[in-house]
Protein backbone atom coordinates (compact mmCIF):
# COMPACT_ATOMS: atom_id res chain seq x y z
CA UNK A 1 0.00 0.00 0.00
CA UNK A 2 2.00 2.90 -0.79
CA UNK A 3 -0.65 5.47 0.49
CA UNK A 4 -2.85 5.41 3.57
CA UNK A 5 -6.17 5.99 2.56
CA UNK A 6 -7.89 8.60 5.01
CA UNK A 7 -10.86 11.18 4.62
CA UNK A 8 -9.58 14.53 6.16
CA UNK A 9 -11.98 16.91 7.10
CA UNK A 10 -10.73 20.35 5.87
CA UNK A 11 -14.57 22.40 6.30
CA UNK A 12 -13.17 25.63 7.23
CA UNK A 13 -9.51 24.99 7.02
CA UNK A 14 -7.84 27.82 4.52
CA UNK A 15 -5.97 25.71 1.43
CA UNK A 16 -3.10 27.35 -1.00
CA UNK A 17 -3.59 25.93 -4.46
CA UNK A 18 -0.74 27.46 -6.60
CA UNK A 19 -2.05 27.80 -10.09
CA UNK A 20 -4.95 28.97 -11.73
CA UNK A 21 -5.64 26.91 -15.02
CA UNK A 22 -8.07 23.78 -15.78
CA UNK A 23 -6.06 21.61 -13.49
CA UNK A 24 -6.32 24.09 -10.70
CA UNK A 25 -10.22 24.47 -11.47
CA UNK A 26 -11.33 20.92 -10.57
CA UNK A 27 -8.99 20.41 -7.55
CA UNK A 28 -10.69 23.95 -6.16
CA UNK A 29 -14.28 22.78 -7.21
CA UNK A 30 -13.66 19.62 -5.13
CA UNK A 31 -12.21 21.18 -2.55
CA UNK A 32 -15.04 23.92 -1.88
CA UNK A 33 -17.21 20.35 -2.13
CA UNK A 34 -15.69 20.06 0.97
CA UNK A 35 -16.18 23.26 2.60
CA UNK A 36 -12.13 24.62 1.76
CA UNK A 37 -11.55 28.46 1.97
CA UNK A 38 -9.53 29.19 -0.38
CA UNK A 39 -6.14 31.06 -0.85
CA UNK A 40 -5.49 30.93 -4.81
CA UNK A 41 -1.83 32.25 -6.22
CA UNK A 42 -1.30 32.63 -9.74
CA UNK A 43 -0.36 35.25 -12.54
CA UNK A 44 -3.44 33.54 -14.95
CA UNK A 45 -6.99 32.96 -13.60
CA UNK A 46 -9.30 30.76 -15.65
CA UNK A 47 -12.37 32.42 -16.06
CA UNK A 48 -14.68 30.12 -14.67
CA UNK A 49 -12.17 29.64 -12.04
CA UNK A 50 -12.41 32.94 -11.01
CA UNK A 51 -16.37 33.53 -11.40
CA UNK A 52 -16.44 30.21 -8.83
CA UNK A 53 -14.25 31.83 -6.04
CA UNK A 54 -15.49 35.24 -6.59
CA UNK A 55 -18.94 34.31 -6.17
CA UNK A 56 -20.40 35.33 -8.67
CA UNK A 57 -23.44 34.33 -10.14
CA UNK A 58 -26.22 32.41 -8.22
CA UNK A 59 -24.64 28.58 -7.96
CA UNK A 60 -21.82 30.21 -6.59
CA UNK A 61 -23.27 33.08 -4.37
CA UNK A 62 -22.57 31.30 -1.22
CA UNK A 63 -18.54 31.12 -1.68
CA UNK A 64 -18.89 35.58 -1.63
CA UNK A 65 -16.05 36.70 0.40
CA UNK A 66 -14.41 33.37 1.16
CA UNK A 67 -11.65 33.31 -0.33
CA UNK A 68 -8.77 35.02 -1.76
CA UNK A 69 -7.34 35.46 -5.03
CA UNK A 70 -3.60 37.04 -6.02
CA UNK A 71 -3.05 37.39 -9.44
CA UNK A 72 0.83 37.01 -8.83
CA UNK A 73 3.48 34.83 -8.54
CA UNK A 74 3.89 32.68 -5.64
CA UNK A 75 5.76 33.77 -2.77
CA UNK A 76 6.67 31.68 0.19
CA UNK A 77 4.64 34.19 2.58
CA UNK A 78 1.78 32.30 1.10
CA UNK A 79 2.30 29.56 3.42
CA UNK A 80 1.17 31.42 6.80
CA UNK A 81 -2.00 30.30 7.86
CA UNK A 82 -2.69 27.41 6.00
CA UNK A 83 -3.49 23.80 6.09
CA UNK A 84 -3.01 21.68 2.88
CA UNK A 85 -1.11 22.79 -0.31
CA UNK A 86 -1.79 22.31 -4.09
CA UNK A 87 0.74 23.19 -6.40
CA UNK A 88 -1.11 22.92 -9.88
CA UNK A 89 1.30 24.84 -12.63
CA UNK A 90 2.95 23.88 -15.79
CA UNK A 91 6.33 25.00 -14.48
CA UNK A 92 8.09 22.04 -12.94
CA UNK A 93 10.26 24.61 -10.91
CA UNK A 94 7.38 26.48 -9.50
CA UNK A 95 6.00 23.02 -8.36
CA UNK A 96 9.17 22.12 -6.67
CA UNK A 97 10.01 25.33 -5.27
CA UNK A 98 5.88 24.94 -3.69
CA UNK A 99 6.76 21.39 -2.54
CA UNK A 100 9.56 22.00 -1.00
CA UNK A 101 8.72 25.12 1.52
CA UNK A 102 5.50 22.75 2.25
CA UNK A 103 7.52 20.50 3.11
CA UNK A 104 10.23 22.61 4.95
CA UNK A 105 6.78 23.70 6.99
CA UNK A 106 5.27 20.05 7.22
CA UNK A 107 2.16 20.89 5.46
CA UNK A 108 0.47 17.78 3.39
CA UNK A 109 1.40 19.25 -0.07
CA UNK A 110 0.20 17.76 -3.22
CA UNK A 111 1.93 18.71 -6.93
CA UNK A 112 -0.42 17.47 -9.63
CA UNK A 113 0.11 14.23 -11.88
CA UNK A 114 3.79 14.27 -10.16
CA UNK A 115 3.11 11.08 -7.45
CA UNK A 116 7.04 11.69 -6.34
CA UNK A 117 6.04 15.23 -4.99
CA UNK A 118 2.51 14.45 -3.33
CA UNK A 119 2.32 13.52 0.36
CA UNK A 120 -1.44 13.22 -0.30
CA UNK A 121 -3.10 12.32 -3.54
CA UNK A 122 -6.81 12.77 -5.14
CA UNK A 123 -8.47 9.62 -5.65
CA UNK A 124 -11.57 9.09 -7.86
CA UNK A 125 -14.87 9.13 -5.99
CA UNK A 126 -18.51 8.04 -6.00
CA UNK A 127 -19.99 10.53 -3.79
CA UNK A 128 -23.14 9.40 -1.74
CA UNK A 129 -22.54 12.07 1.07
CA UNK A 130 -22.44 11.01 3.79
CA UNK A 131 -21.13 7.69 1.84
CA UNK A 132 -17.73 8.55 0.08
CA UNK A 133 -16.61 5.82 -1.74
CA UNK A 134 -12.71 6.08 -3.08
CA UNK A 135 -10.59 4.83 -5.48
CA UNK A 136 -6.81 5.68 -6.23
CA UNK A 137 -4.30 3.80 -7.90
CA UNK A 138 -1.42 5.53 -6.20
CA UNK A 139 -1.14 7.77 -9.31
CA UNK A 140 0.05 5.33 -11.94
CA UNK A 141 -3.32 4.71 -13.76
CA UNK A 142 -6.09 7.66 -13.33
CA UNK A 143 -7.98 6.60 -15.46
CA UNK A 144 -8.04 2.83 -14.12
CA UNK A 145 -9.11 4.25 -11.37
CA UNK A 146 -11.97 6.56 -13.37
CA UNK A 147 -13.38 3.09 -14.86
CA UNK A 148 -13.49 1.78 -11.53
CA UNK A 149 -15.11 4.77 -10.10
CA UNK A 150 -17.65 4.74 -12.99
CA UNK A 151 -18.54 0.53 -12.16
CA UNK A 152 -19.07 1.50 -8.21
CA UNK A 153 -21.47 4.58 -9.46
CA UNK A 154 -23.64 1.71 -11.00
CA UNK A 155 -23.85 -0.33 -8.01
CA UNK A 156 -24.29 2.11 -5.21
CA UNK A 157 -27.90 3.69 -5.61
CA UNK A 158 -27.84 7.57 -4.64
CA UNK A 159 -30.48 6.35 -1.71
CA UNK A 160 -27.53 5.16 0.25
CA UNK A 161 -26.95 8.97 1.65
CA UNK A 162 -29.99 9.43 3.01
CA UNK A 163 -29.89 6.33 4.42
CA UNK A 164 -26.88 6.81 6.15
CA UNK A 165 -28.36 9.65 7.38
CA UNK A 166 -30.87 7.59 8.91
CA UNK A 167 -28.84 5.43 10.62
CA UNK A 168 -26.69 8.46 11.77
CA UNK A 169 -30.06 9.68 13.41
CA UNK A 170 -30.27 6.04 15.59
CA UNK A 171 -26.73 5.54 16.45
CA UNK A 172 -26.77 6.82 20.08
CA UNK A 173 -30.26 5.46 20.41
CA UNK A 174 -28.65 1.83 19.58
CA UNK A 175 -25.83 2.31 21.61
CA UNK A 176 -27.69 3.17 24.56
CA UNK A 177 -30.42 0.38 24.14
CA UNK A 178 -27.34 -2.21 23.23
CA UNK A 179 -24.83 -2.47 25.64
CA UNK A 180 -23.27 -5.30 23.93
CA UNK A 181 -21.31 -4.23 21.33
CA UNK A 182 -21.43 -8.21 19.44
CA UNK A 183 -25.24 -7.66 20.05
CA UNK A 184 -25.21 -4.04 18.40
CA UNK A 185 -23.34 -5.25 15.64
CA UNK A 186 -25.58 -7.91 14.97
CA UNK A 187 -29.02 -5.50 15.30
CA UNK A 188 -27.09 -3.40 12.53
CA UNK A 189 -27.10 -6.52 9.98
CA UNK A 190 -30.14 -7.70 10.47
CA UNK A 191 -31.34 -4.01 10.04
CA UNK A 192 -29.07 -3.58 6.98
CA UNK A 193 -31.14 -6.98 5.28
CA UNK A 194 -34.48 -5.95 6.18
CA UNK A 195 -37.43 -4.24 4.61
CA UNK A 196 -36.01 -1.00 7.18
CA UNK A 197 -33.50 -0.74 4.39
CA UNK A 198 -35.46 -0.96 1.40
CA UNK A 199 -38.13 1.69 2.56
CA UNK A 200 -35.54 3.78 3.29
CA UNK A 201 -33.37 3.30 -0.49
CA UNK A 202 -37.05 3.58 -1.86
CA UNK A 203 -37.58 7.27 -0.24
CA UNK A 204 -39.91 6.26 2.28
CA UNK A 205 -38.18 7.71 5.14
CA UNK A 206 -41.11 7.53 7.63
CA UNK A 207 -41.98 4.11 7.33
CA UNK A 208 -38.27 3.15 7.62
CA UNK A 209 -38.09 5.22 10.97
CA UNK A 210 -41.23 3.15 12.36
CA UNK A 211 -39.95 -0.17 11.03
CA UNK A 212 -36.95 0.54 12.93
CA UNK A 213 -38.54 1.93 16.47
CA UNK A 214 -40.25 -1.59 16.18
CA UNK A 215 -37.10 -4.00 15.91
CA UNK A 216 -35.63 -1.61 18.60
CA UNK A 217 -38.97 -2.90 20.98
CA UNK A 218 -38.11 -6.63 20.23
CA UNK A 219 -34.09 -6.08 20.85
CA UNK A 220 -34.43 -8.62 23.61
CA UNK A 221 -35.15 -11.31 20.76
CA UNK A 222 -31.17 -10.83 19.35
CA UNK A 223 -29.39 -14.11 21.05
CA UNK A 224 -25.72 -14.33 21.32
CA UNK A 225 -25.76 -17.87 19.39
CA UNK A 226 -22.93 -18.52 17.68
CA UNK A 227 -22.21 -19.78 14.52
CA UNK A 228 -19.30 -21.52 12.02
CA UNK A 229 -19.07 -20.78 8.39
CA UNK A 230 -16.50 -23.56 6.84
CA UNK A 231 -15.95 -21.73 3.63
CA UNK A 232 -13.59 -22.97 0.50
CA UNK A 233 -11.26 -20.09 -0.72
CA UNK A 234 -10.55 -21.81 -3.81
CA UNK A 235 -6.85 -22.30 -5.10
CA UNK A 236 -5.63 -19.27 -4.48
CA UNK A 237 -6.67 -16.71 -6.71
CA UNK A 238 -9.43 -14.39 -5.21
CA UNK A 239 -11.25 -13.75 -7.89
CA UNK A 240 -12.40 -17.37 -7.65
CA UNK A 241 -14.26 -16.80 -4.51
CA UNK A 242 -17.95 -17.11 -4.82
CA UNK A 243 -19.98 -13.86 -3.64
CA UNK A 244 -21.26 -15.90 -0.32
CA UNK A 245 -17.69 -16.66 0.57
CA UNK A 246 -17.11 -12.84 0.71
CA UNK A 247 -20.33 -12.04 2.33
CA UNK A 248 -19.66 -14.32 5.54
CA UNK A 249 -15.46 -13.58 5.43
CA UNK A 250 -17.24 -10.04 6.09
CA UNK A 251 -19.35 -11.06 9.13
CA UNK A 252 -16.66 -13.41 10.71
CA UNK A 253 -15.73 -12.14 14.09
CA UNK A 254 -13.08 -15.06 14.60
CA UNK A 255 -11.30 -16.46 11.06
CA UNK A 256 -9.35 -19.63 11.35
CA UNK A 257 -7.52 -20.27 8.39
CA UNK A 258 -4.64 -22.81 6.66
CA UNK A 259 -1.30 -22.22 5.39
CA UNK A 260 -3.07 -22.20 1.88
CA UNK A 261 -4.90 -19.54 2.06
CA UNK A 262 -2.81 -16.22 0.82
CA UNK A 263 -2.29 -13.01 2.30
CA UNK A 264 -4.77 -11.61 -0.51
CA UNK A 265 -7.61 -13.25 0.50
CA UNK A 266 -7.07 -13.05 4.58
CA UNK A 267 -7.01 -9.04 3.57
CA UNK A 268 -10.80 -9.66 2.50
CA UNK A 269 -11.72 -10.78 6.08
CA UNK A 270 -13.42 -8.45 8.57
CA UNK A 271 -10.33 -6.28 9.22
CA UNK A 272 -11.15 -6.41 13.35
CA UNK A 273 -11.99 -10.21 12.94
CA UNK A 274 -9.65 -12.11 15.39
CA UNK A 275 -7.00 -13.98 13.18
CA UNK A 276 -6.03 -17.80 13.87
CA UNK A 277 -2.94 -19.63 11.79
CA UNK A 278 -4.33 -23.29 12.10
CA UNK A 279 -2.13 -23.91 8.87
CA UNK A 280 -0.36 -27.62 8.56
CA UNK A 281 2.33 -28.78 6.64
CA UNK A 282 3.84 -32.41 6.36
CA UNK A 283 5.14 -33.33 9.68
CA UNK A 284 4.50 -29.89 11.06
CA UNK A 285 1.16 -29.35 12.57
CA UNK A 286 0.18 -25.69 13.57
CA UNK A 287 -2.55 -27.26 15.37
CA UNK A 288 -3.82 -30.75 15.59
CA UNK A 289 -6.83 -31.22 13.63
CA UNK A 290 -9.20 -32.61 17.01
CA UNK A 291 -7.76 -29.31 18.92
CA UNK A 292 -9.25 -27.17 15.69
CA UNK A 293 -12.53 -29.12 15.85
CA UNK A 294 -12.63 -27.93 19.47
CA UNK A 295 -11.88 -24.91 18.99
CA UNK A 296 -14.64 -24.21 16.57
CA UNK A 297 -16.89 -25.68 19.06
CA UNK A 298 -15.62 -23.45 22.02
CA UNK A 299 -15.65 -20.11 20.20
CA UNK A 300 -19.10 -20.97 18.43
CA UNK A 301 -20.41 -21.71 22.01
CA UNK A 302 -19.14 -18.22 23.55
CA UNK A 303 -21.18 -16.60 20.95
CA UNK A 304 -18.76 -16.28 18.30
CA UNK A 305 -19.40 -16.21 14.38
CA UNK A 306 -16.34 -18.47 13.44
CA UNK A 307 -14.93 -18.47 9.94
CA UNK A 308 -13.24 -21.72 9.05
CA UNK A 309 -11.22 -20.94 5.72
CA UNK A 310 -10.15 -23.73 3.75
CA UNK A 311 -7.99 -23.48 0.67
CA UNK A 312 -9.56 -25.24 -2.14
CA UNK A 313 -13.04 -26.96 -1.15
CA UNK A 314 -13.31 -27.98 2.19
CA UNK A 315 -15.07 -31.35 1.60
CA UNK A 316 -12.10 -32.25 -0.69
CA UNK A 317 -9.05 -33.52 1.33
CA UNK A 318 -10.15 -30.31 3.32
CA UNK A 319 -11.15 -32.65 6.49
CA UNK A 320 -13.88 -30.40 6.79
CA UNK A 321 -16.51 -33.26 7.07
CA UNK A 322 -15.09 -34.28 10.41
CA UNK A 323 -15.23 -30.56 11.56
CA UNK A 324 -19.24 -30.64 10.71
CA UNK A 325 -19.46 -33.52 12.49
CA UNK A 326 -18.28 -32.03 15.85
CA UNK A 327 -20.18 -29.34 15.42
CA UNK A 328 -23.09 -31.02 14.51
CA UNK A 329 -22.81 -33.50 18.11
CA UNK A 330 -22.36 -29.96 19.76
CA UNK A 331 -25.14 -28.67 17.77
CA UNK A 332 -23.67 -25.35 16.83
CA UNK A 333 -25.62 -23.89 13.74
CA UNK A 334 -22.77 -24.42 10.39
CA UNK A 335 -22.28 -23.28 6.87
CA UNK A 336 -20.64 -24.64 4.50
CA UNK A 337 -20.24 -22.78 1.48
CA UNK A 338 -17.96 -24.73 -1.37
CA UNK A 339 -14.83 -23.42 -3.45
CA UNK A 340 -13.09 -23.96 -6.37
CA UNK A 341 -11.01 -27.07 -5.45
CA UNK A 342 -7.58 -27.44 -6.71
CA UNK A 343 -8.60 -30.05 -9.03
CA UNK A 344 -10.74 -28.04 -11.09
CA UNK A 345 -8.81 -24.83 -11.06
CA UNK A 346 -5.05 -25.28 -11.65
CA UNK A 347 -6.60 -27.63 -14.55
CA UNK A 348 -8.28 -24.85 -15.92
CA UNK A 349 -5.27 -22.05 -15.35
CA UNK A 350 -2.91 -25.05 -16.84
CA UNK A 351 -4.99 -25.30 -20.34
CA UNK A 352 -5.40 -29.06 -19.39
CA UNK A 353 -9.14 -30.62 -19.25
CA UNK A 354 -9.85 -32.85 -16.78
CA UNK A 355 -12.00 -34.86 -19.27
CA UNK A 356 -12.09 -34.73 -22.94
CA UNK A 357 -14.13 -36.49 -25.54
CA UNK A 358 -11.10 -37.81 -27.41
CA UNK A 359 -9.13 -38.89 -24.15
CA UNK A 360 -10.36 -39.14 -21.14
CA UNK A 361 -14.07 -39.78 -19.99
CA UNK A 362 -13.82 -39.71 -16.29
CA UNK A 363 -11.56 -38.11 -13.62
CA UNK A 364 -10.46 -39.75 -10.50
CA UNK A 365 -8.98 -37.64 -6.98
CA UNK A 366 -6.74 -39.20 -5.30
CA UNK A 367 -4.49 -38.33 -2.24
CA UNK A 368 -0.65 -38.90 -3.07
CA UNK A 369 0.03 -38.00 0.43
CA UNK A 370 3.25 -40.90 1.87
CA UNK A 371 2.34 -42.63 4.73
CA UNK A 372 5.30 -44.71 6.36
CA UNK A 373 6.82 -43.24 3.10
CA UNK A 374 4.56 -44.79 1.15
CA UNK A 375 1.37 -44.42 -0.94
CA UNK A 376 -1.56 -47.25 0.18
CA UNK A 377 -3.46 -46.67 -2.87
CA UNK A 378 -5.59 -49.21 -5.38
CA UNK A 379 -3.16 -48.90 -7.95
CA UNK A 380 -4.71 -51.55 -9.98
CA UNK A 381 -8.17 -49.61 -10.30
CA UNK A 382 -6.50 -46.04 -10.87
CA UNK A 383 -4.29 -47.64 -14.04
CA UNK A 384 -8.19 -48.87 -16.15
CA UNK A 385 -7.97 -46.64 -19.56
CA UNK A 386 -8.85 -43.25 -20.61
CA UNK A 387 -8.95 -41.85 -17.74
CA UNK A 388 -7.49 -38.65 -15.65
CA UNK A 389 -6.10 -38.94 -12.59
CA UNK A 390 -5.17 -35.86 -10.10
CA UNK A 391 -2.66 -36.55 -7.07
CA UNK A 392 -3.44 -33.75 -4.20
CA UNK A 393 -0.48 -33.23 -1.88
CA UNK A 394 1.76 -35.53 -4.30
CA UNK A 395 4.85 -33.61 -4.69
CA UNK A 396 7.05 -35.58 -1.88
CA UNK A 397 5.83 -38.69 -2.98
CA UNK A 398 5.97 -38.18 -7.13
CA UNK A 399 8.73 -41.31 -7.69
CA UNK A 400 6.28 -43.29 -5.98
CA UNK A 401 3.60 -41.92 -7.60
CA UNK A 402 5.24 -42.76 -11.14
CA UNK A 403 6.83 -45.94 -10.32
CA UNK A 404 4.08 -47.32 -9.05
CA UNK A 405 1.69 -46.36 -11.84
CA UNK A 406 4.10 -47.62 -14.89
CA UNK A 407 4.61 -51.08 -12.13
CA UNK A 408 0.62 -51.40 -12.47
CA UNK A 409 -0.03 -51.00 -16.65
CA UNK A 410 0.40 -47.92 -17.27
CA UNK A 411 3.29 -46.66 -20.24
CA UNK A 412 5.64 -45.17 -19.63
CA UNK A 413 5.20 -42.23 -21.52
CA UNK A 414 2.05 -41.65 -20.18
CA UNK A 415 1.95 -37.69 -20.24
CA UNK A 416 1.67 -36.71 -16.16
CA UNK A 417 2.06 -32.31 -15.24
CA UNK A 418 3.10 -30.97 -12.15
CA UNK A 419 1.12 -27.72 -11.21
CA UNK A 420 2.97 -25.38 -8.69
CA UNK A 421 1.48 -22.84 -6.68
CA UNK A 422 -2.07 -22.68 -9.19
CA UNK A 423 -4.12 -19.64 -10.20
CA UNK A 424 -1.65 -17.47 -8.65
CA UNK A 425 0.81 -14.77 -9.72
CA UNK A 426 3.98 -17.82 -9.07
CA UNK A 427 2.17 -21.05 -11.38
CA UNK A 428 4.75 -22.73 -12.98
CA UNK A 429 3.58 -25.85 -15.04
CA UNK A 430 6.02 -28.90 -15.32
CA UNK A 431 5.20 -31.16 -17.98
CA UNK A 432 6.91 -34.38 -18.73
CA UNK A 433 5.98 -38.42 -19.15
CA UNK A 434 5.57 -41.22 -16.20
CA UNK A 435 9.49 -42.11 -16.79
CA UNK A 436 10.77 -38.62 -16.60
CA UNK A 437 8.91 -36.40 -14.66
CA UNK A 438 10.72 -37.80 -11.11
CA UNK A 439 14.16 -36.64 -12.57
CA UNK A 440 12.60 -33.53 -14.23
CA UNK A 441 11.29 -31.90 -10.41
CA UNK A 442 14.91 -33.14 -8.72
CA UNK A 443 16.44 -31.06 -11.16
CA UNK A 444 13.96 -28.24 -10.15
CA UNK A 445 13.24 -25.70 -7.24
CA UNK A 446 9.42 -26.91 -6.87
CA UNK A 447 7.58 -24.95 -4.40
CA UNK A 448 4.57 -25.87 -2.72
CA UNK A 449 1.00 -26.40 -3.30
CA UNK A 450 1.52 -28.40 -5.92
CA UNK A 451 -1.21 -30.74 -7.89
CA UNK A 452 -0.58 -33.81 -10.12
CA UNK A 453 -2.18 -34.40 -13.19
CA UNK A 454 -1.72 -37.70 -15.28
CA UNK A 455 -3.47 -39.02 -18.44
CA UNK A 456 -3.48 -38.17 -22.23
CA UNK A 457 -5.58 -34.70 -21.09
CA UNK A 458 -2.00 -33.34 -20.19
CA UNK A 459 -0.99 -33.58 -23.82
CA UNK A 460 -3.18 -30.71 -24.55
CA UNK A 461 -1.24 -28.04 -22.28
CA UNK A 462 0.71 -26.59 -24.80
CA UNK A 463 -2.02 -26.08 -27.23
CA UNK A 464 -4.50 -24.69 -24.84
CA UNK A 465 -2.23 -22.90 -22.05
CA UNK A 466 -3.56 -19.21 -22.26
CA UNK A 467 -2.08 -18.05 -18.93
Amino acid sequence: MDYLPIFLRIAGQQVLVVGGGEVAHRKVTMLLRAGATIRLVAKEVDPGLKKLLSGKGDENKDQKGRHEILRRAFETSDMFGVNLVIAATNDEDVNRLVFNEARSRHLPVNVVDNPELCDFIFPSIVDRSPIVVAVSSSGKSPMLARLLRARLETFIPSGYGKLADLFGEYRVIVQTKIKDIGLRLRFWEKILSSPVTEQALAGKHEIARQLLDKSLENVDALTTQGEVYLVGAGPGDPDLLTFRALRLMQQADVVLYDRLVSQEILHLCRQDAEKIHVGKERRMHTMPQEEISRLLVNLAQDGKRVLRLKGGDPFIFGRGGEEIEELAEARIPFQVVPGITAANGCACYAGIPLTHRDYSQSVRFVTGHLKNDTCELDWESLVSGEQTLVFYMGLIGLPIICQELVRHGLTERTPIALVQQGTTPNQKVYTGTLATMPDIIKDSEVKAPTLVIVGEVVSLHDKLNWK
